[in-house]
């Protein structure tokens, strides 16, 4: 803790939960009286639990970007004390380089779309297993979808030796509760999305329909924080990085900054839209260029791009989807 002028009052340590917040909190009241509290914590597990119980006792709280501050004061030495007053000098000099907080409306979006995210993988994995069991007892797999109707009969006349028969039967059970579950989210995610400000528009994008709607629009928030389309494109960590040295330019891969869900779900839209009218001629061109080995991979992340800069303007405006030079009915 620093005075106005930079002057140590205390320096301690406070347990990061709700008791020892709150208690801090009041011994702060009780010995400087109802002052003014500015506060800096770090961008860790748990800093917007700190944040949300500080500020409600009446702090003004800021999280500060772990990256940045490195930036703004490089250190030879890295210790808690020393990091502890970095932070609490940069906030008397209200030079935190704060990152943005989602309300608690936006965060519980966050969860439901990335909960669902959580689900859809591990029952992936289950089917993944049972696939792999199948190869490793020399079956053969004759349908189309083996957790269908036919499949789940095959998987019953099958011979698997235990514990492997055993462990198959759970994957299955497993697989039927993640599927009722996924179910039950995806009904409760689309009544949802009907009533989002964005998701309407977000689903005339070619590639974006409802389940990816309602991810992107929740990872991206408001959607005026972002001033341009490029500052849009750089928070999905789709941009190459920079490295230039007075001659020098060189591009190298991916930043994967930002939330990594907003990345996977305008991947998968851009799987899809790379076959559209709109970006089929861009995606052919920049696929043949590039070579078989990676030239795919790389026009479709140029894909994803172009719609995270689309999608800037669809929000910003209001307006479906529209690209320039589009038919009416390509509008439409």
């Amino acid at each position: 803790m620093l005075d106005g002028e930079g002057g140590r009052l205390e320096l301690a340590a406070v347990p990061p939960d709700g008791d020892g917040l709150r208690g801090f909190a009041r011994g702060v009241r009780e010995r400087f009286g109802p002052v003014e509290v500015r506060t800096a914590i770090e961008s860790m597990n748990g800093a917007r639990f700190v944040h949300d119980t500080l500020e409600r006792c009446g702090w003004e709280v800021e999280v500060a970007d772990a990256q940045k501050v490195k930036g703004l004061a490089p250190l030879a030495c890295k210790t808690d004390r020393i990091d502890a007053w970095v932070l609490a000098e940069l906030s008397r000099r209200e030079l935190v380089p704060a990152i943005w907080l989602p309300s608690f409306e936006q965060r519980a979006e966050r969860e439901r779309a990335r909960w669902r995210l959580f689900l859809v993988r591990k029952r992936s994995s289950l089917k993944h297993r049972i696939h792999a069991q199948l190869l490793a007892f020399g079956h053969t797999c004759p349908v189309a979808d083996l957790f269908g109707r036919e499949g789940r009969e095959l998987l019953a006349r099958l011979d698997f030796p235990e514990p492997w028969r055993g462990g198959v039967l759970a994957a299955l059970a497993m697989i039927d509760d993640l599927d009722r579950q996924i179910v039950d989210i995806d009904r409760e995610l689309k009544a949802l999305g009907a009533d989002h400000p964005y998701v309407p528009t977000l689903m005339s994008a070619p590639g974006i329909a409802w389940v990816l709607g309602y991810t992107i629009a929740s990872e991206i928030g408001d959607i005026h924080r972002f001033s341009t389309p490029a500052k849009l494109t750089g928070y999905t960590g789709l941009c190459p990085r920079v490295y230039q040295s007075g001659s020098t330019d060189r591009r190298g891969p991916l930043t994967h900054a930002g939330p990594k869900y907003l990345r996977w779900a305008l991947m998968e839209a851009a799987t899809h839209a790379c076959r559209h009218p709109a970006y089929r001629e861009r995606y052919q061109r920049n696929k043949h260029r590039l070579g078989r080995q990676r030239g795919a991979k790389v026009a479709q992340v140029d894909i994803a791009r172009r719609l995270a800069e689309a999608i800037w303007h669809m929000l910003t405006r209001d307006q479906p989807f529209a690209p320039a030079g589009a038919t009416p009915a390509l509008a439409a």
